[in-house]
């Protein structure tokens, strides 16, 4: 592969430069995680008892919540410069929420577990506040629109920012007359750009899905191998979750907002809120006074999109998030294409953390050109290929309309990368960013030491079936959390919390005074 495949343009060596020039503003970055996992019984069987009391309330407590189900709990970390303490911060609810399961477990890959049937999933409850409400239906419209079962799909989802004062230094390096907040949007929507042609990186690394329980597909038909009589897989799959068997809508399947500016992208999503989808339209709102779904539109509020990566602003109380993005720009982006590794008690550890900085940084600063008209279809066709098949032998990829390998493009990427990893380690101190590129480069050398292979081989080591492979890693990573108690000030911490948000659940259903539907008018005029 020549050097040519990523250019290093003089913008860029501008740009790398100003970055060095201000290594301190390196160690400003912020990055928070966001951990999906589901409640099982003993026997790897979807838990059906209600979110935990003692966890607090899953509408009003910070940092533990629930997904779609009422079995899908959601972690979240606060956004953190120090990679280790957001970590930390994640493993220390890990540790708190296994002092209130009885008899249950965390799942520990992002493929769910033994499902019922696809009417005995439960959608999550919060309550009968205009929000809680707002939250339930907006489930039961995904349950309509998509089915329950794929909604038990569980991710890391991974979000980072770059230090705020470090987007005027470098709007002042390139030509054009963007204010601050302009400039800065221009930048995330670059490195979203950037992400989307290189992300198949981060499905051949980080992929931990190649297998799944066979009932999950419900009957439908696929192109998956059985493995046993219980397990489907592909034999070279990186990440079954991100591939065309997942988080699927023929709805959507016609929605590509344009990721070349802000503008387009708030037009495209707008476009979207607003246009009624047939069959949505056809299935109705309300049935006997009970909601369906929240409206009949392709989308039903802005976080239906669904995509691997999106720019993201944090919005005020009340606010919806395309008016946080319209008013403010954009303050950060949300990964979204990572799997749960079911070797990592925390799904994800501070290598793979230290290597997404240093990737994320690299699409930040490297040149990104605007799409061209149908060009993502190249970058999804990648994507997709790695997902099911990123450690066949030989693997070719497509970059600029021509073949090149996997192997050759990925060791290319990470050698760039590793400019990046030299700053970041010079801003922090240490060569952590540098240990976590060459344990990437490791498995871009053997296949073997990636975490779907290593999925697979523990299985046939063990002789184990999807279920009972991600069961025994899933009590392995619970007594490691057992056997290590919060201290006691730290657990009264997260006590207080949970106490404290069932508090505020009950303030906010008290305050209610409009009904439901008057909310939703409201809710929707504003978009």
């Amino acid at each position: 592969m020549s050097n040519q495949r990523v250019p290093a343009s003089t913008s860029y060596l501008r740009r790398l430069q100003l970055v060095e020039q201000n290594l301190s503003l390196l160690s400003q970055s912020l990055r928070g995680v966001e951990r999906e996992c589901l409640r099982v019984t003993g026997g790897g069987h979807l838990a059906q008892t209600p979110h935990p009391a003692a966890l607090g309330s899953a509408l009003t407590n910070e940092q533990i919540t629930t997904d779609y189900s009422e079995s899908l709990l959601e972690f979240i970390t606060p956004a953190l410069a120090d990679p280790a303490k957001v970590l930390e911060s994640l493993e220390q609810v890990h540790r708190f929420v296994y002092t209130k399961l009885d008899g249950e477990y965390l799942w520990s890959p992002s493929m769910p577990c033994i499902l019922p049937a696809e009417e005995d999933i439960p959608i999550a409850e919060y309550g009968t506040s205009n929000v809680g409400k707002f939250k339930h239906v907006y489930r039961k419209g995904l349950a309509l629109r998509y089915g329950r079962t794929m909604q038990c799909i569980a991710g890391i989802h991974y979000n980072f920012s770059l230090a705020e004062a470090l987007w005027p230094l470098l709007r002042e390096t390139e030509s054009g007359e963007q204010s601050d907040r302009d400039y800065q949007s221009a930048a995330y929507f670059a490195l979203i750009r950037n992400f989307r042609r290189y992300s198949w990186l981060l499905m051949y690394l980080f992929g931990a899905s190649p297998a799944l329980e066979k009932g999950f597909l419900r009957g439908r038909a696929h192109q998956l191998e059985e493995l046993d009589a219980e397990t489907l897989y592909l034999p070279y799959a990186t990440s079954l979750r991100m591939s065309d068997l997942g988080y699927q809508s023929n709805a959507q399947a016609r929605l590509a907002p344009s990721l070349n500016s802000l503008d387009s992208y708030i037009e495209g999503i707008r476009k979207a809120l607003d246009t009624v989808y047939p069959l949505y339209e056809q299935k109705g709102t309300t049935k006997r006074g009970e909601w369906l779904q929240l409206n009949s539109n392709v989308l039903q509020i802005e976080n239906e999109y669904y995509s691997s990566i999106r720019p993201k602003r944090v919005a005020y109380v009340g606010e919806r998030p395309i008016e946080a993005l319209t008013s403010r720009g954009v303050q950060y982006v949300e990964v979204r294409c990572l799997d749960i590794n079911p070797f990592m008690p925390l799904g994800i550890d501070l290598t793979e953390s230290r290597f997404l900085d240093a990737f994320l940084l690299f699409c930040a600063l490297e040149d990104s050109p605007q799409f061209d008209s149908g060009e993502c279809d190249q970058y999804d066709s990648n994507f997709l290929a790695v997902a099911k098949e990123g450690r066949r032998p030989g693997l070719e990829l497509c970059l600029d309309g021509q073949s090149i390998g996997l192997k050759a493009w990925a060791s290319e990427l990470i050698r760039h990368i590793g400019q990046l990893a030299v700053l970041l380690d010079r801003a922090r101190g240490g060569e952590e960013h540098m240990h976590a590129l060459a344990a990437q480069q490791a498995k871009v050398d053997d296949a073997s030491l990636t975490p779907s292979a290593q999925v697979l081989a523990s299985m046939s080591e063990h002789n184990e079936s999807f279920v009972q492979f991600s069961l025994r890693q899933s009590r392995l990573h619970a007594k490691a959390f057992r056997e290590m108690p919060l201290a006691a000030e730290q657990q009264q911490v997260f006590e207080n919390l949970a106490s404290e948000s069932i508090t505020e659940q009950v303030r906010l259903e008290t305050l209610d005074q409009e009904d439901f539907h008057q909310f939703m008018d409201a809710y929707l005029a504003r978009s």
